[in-house]
């Protein structure tokens, strides 16, 4: 019996160093003692990776923002933590002593909690009393029926239009319609978009803003909670799926006491809302007219051409600008149909964007610099370049035309071409460098007579050269069509190559500071290369699709760990704000894990 209990208690003891080592859940506030109307902050950190978070009540104060959750990730030597954090904007609306209860959650399939926390609130500035929060036994937190509260508190998806054509942009709000008090408020689902690109709007106010609206002939409160812009990526009937949040709602109750009928009594019950999803028809862009240089824009354009210079020496370089200009599809905008004259050097373009979402759509500018090398002297012309658009409030195509260029380039010092020749006169023509020599005159190198070819090593050697070249080439054909007729391994060799573009695409967005392309392009390389490699269809990818695919590849549980927790923070960071994070970690950290897996698999 006493053997038994000693490995009891050693079991739980190494359970405990195992799980508490470095794993801490804390509370905090700003400020223990604070006024009425004043607001302070209260934030909650875990030092791990958690789930199932659960704030406590906040009794007598009123929550103005959250829960606003971070996360931050940080490594070393090799190991990596990752911290999450979730604050709330309080204001109190009474004075007297009052307690932050224990906010838990749970870390590894343990539940922890925070340590409560005492505020005194003093005398302050008046708070009215319909934003006060009842701090009595009314004000317990109870499930509630949504059914209950169907007509007076739910989220309506709100689009400005439901038949567009492929590529036309659609604003999206989702709008929050409430008559009764919310003390908080909480993010459940956010809704995946498939089928549309979209770019969600930018609240420029911390708050949202207030409006009252009548909706079938009821007054309510209504506000915009969130708004996206989408483009529409193919035709079809396309769902905009619902979005769900977590409301707590001060709604009244009935009561026997005389003074609670006159004052007013009330509870708060947390009820779970989610929109209606909205059915777009999308219309195919009309094959009649459809000009030749149409690449896919889609809205209202205009564009404009220039160059730098346009007397230069060859072999210099000069800048061919294009910028295109309006509201619509700017940033799916394909690269330009440019016709430029043959004997000028053409690099890829630098794209630089400058696009403002707001609640008409997106609108702004794509600028193309091209870098031209012309290699030889002589006068050219850059011919216009054509650009075509379909505008949806038209229904029709429109084509239009930049300036054209004359360049004049001159000779230049490296150049090493022939630019005149008269067979008159040797001596006409114009030799530069010295790619062109004289024909020789003197017997000097010729072949003596009877020397002959016919019959040698060497003609022997190349009649034998031409069969085995004929038996390489048919053999290698063999080998190219069996070794790509297997669609699943040609993909998972390839799969690699895939991720590599994207992370190239990445680390362009990582220039030029755009942390949520950044972001997204990561996460698109690491889902498509797993798509890939493991022969999973991209929408089928999860989590645990993921790691049961790996494990049965005999990839280590580490590596599987690494990968998960890259893909979470990937997501994570393409719809809430993440702060504290290295995003030149986050790339190379992606690259290493691809190029593990390839050595794993």
């Amino acid at each position: 019996m006493d053997r038994k209990y000693f490995i009891l208690t050693f079991l739980l003891f190494c359970t405990s160093l195992l799980f508490g080592q470095d794993v801490k859940f804390t509370a905090s506030v700003s400020s223990n003692q604070v006024g009425t109307g004043e607001q302070f902050q209260v934030d909650f950190s875990v030092s791990a990776n958690a789930e199932g978070f659960t704030p406590p009540n906040f009794s007598g104060f009123q929550v103005l923002s959250g829960p606003n959750q971070s996360t931050s990730m940080t490594s070393i030597n090799g190991n990596t933590t990752i911290s999450n954090a979730f604050s709330y904007i309080l204001m109190p609306v009474k004075e007297g002593d009052f307690t932050i209860g224990a906010a838990t959650i749970v870390v590894n399939g343990h539940r922890m909690s925070t340590n409560p926390i005492k505020i005194k609130v003093v005398k302050g500035r008046p708070v009215p009393q319909n934003q006060q929060t009842q701090s009595g036994p009314d004000n317990s937190v109870s499930a509630g029926n949504s059914a209950d509260l169907s007509k007076s508190l739910f989220i309506k998806a709100v689009v400005d239009k439901t038949n567009v054509y492929q590529g036309e942009q659609i604003t999206l709000s989702y709008r929050l319609y409430t008559r009764v008090d919310i003390e908080q408020s909480q993010v459940d689902n956010l809704p995946d978009l498939n089928g549309f690109w979209n770019e969600d709007i930018k609240n420029m106010q911390r708050q949202v803003q207030w409006h009252v609206e009548v909706y079938k002939g009821v007054k309510y409160n209504a506000a915009d909670i969130k708004q996206t812009i989408l483009f529409p990526e193919h035709a079809g009937n396309l769902t905009i799926d619902p979005f769900g949040m977590t409301f707590v709602a001060r709604v009244p109750t009935p009561s026997r006491d005389i003074m609670d009928q006159f004052f007013g009594s009330f509870k708060e019950v947390k009820v779970k809302v989610k929109s209606t999803p909205v059915v777009i028809h999308v219309k195919p862009l009309p094959e009649a007219g459809k000009p030749d240089s149409f690449t896919g824009a889609v809205g209202n354009f205009k564009i404009e051409a220039s160059v730098d210079k346009t007397e230069l020496k060859a072999n210099d370089a000069v800048n061919y600008k294009v910028k295109v200009t309006g509201s619509g599809n700017i940033k799916l905008l394909k690269t330009l149909n440019t016709s430029f004259p043959a004997d000028f050097e053409k690099y890829d373009p630098k794209i630089t964007d400058t696009v403002i979402n707001g609640e008409s759509g997106a609108s702004g500018s794509r600028i193309y610099n091209y870098l031209l090398i012309p290699r030889h002297q002589g006068d050219y012309t850059i011919d216009p370049l054509k650009f075509s658009y379909f505008n949806p409030a038209t229904n029709k195509y429109y084509t239009l035309s930049s300036q054209s260029f004359h360049i004049k380039v001159d000779k230049g010092t490296n150049e090493s071409n022939v630019t005149a020749f008269s067979p008159a006169d040797k001596q006409d023509i114009k030799l530069l460098d010295k790619d062109i020599r004289y024909i020789k005159t003197s017997d000097s190198g010729l072949s003596k007579q009877g020397d002959v070819f016919f019959g040698s090593f060497g003609y022997f050697l190349l009649l034998l050269i031409g069969p085995v070249l004929c038996y390489g080439g048919y053999a290698y054909r063999n080998w190219s069509i069996k070794n790509n007729s297997d669609i699943v391994k040609v993909k998972s060799r390839r799969a690699g190559k895939i991720a590599a573009k994207h992370l190239a695409n990445a680390q362009k967005q990582l220039i030029a500071n755009d942390t949520k392309a950044f972001y997204e392009d990561v996460f698109k390389g690491l889902y498509g290369y797993l798509s890939d490699k493991l022969n999973i269809s991209y929408a089928n990818l999860d989590r645990e699709t993921i790691a049961s695919a790996l494990k049965m590849r005999s990839v280590n549980e580490q590596l599987i760990n690494r990968l998960l927790e890259t893909i979470d923070l990937c997501e994570m960071a393409r719809y809430a704000p993440v702060t504290h994070i290295s995003t030149h970690e986050v790339f190379e950290k992606a690259k290493g894990i691809i190029n593990d897996i390839e050595n794993e698999i």
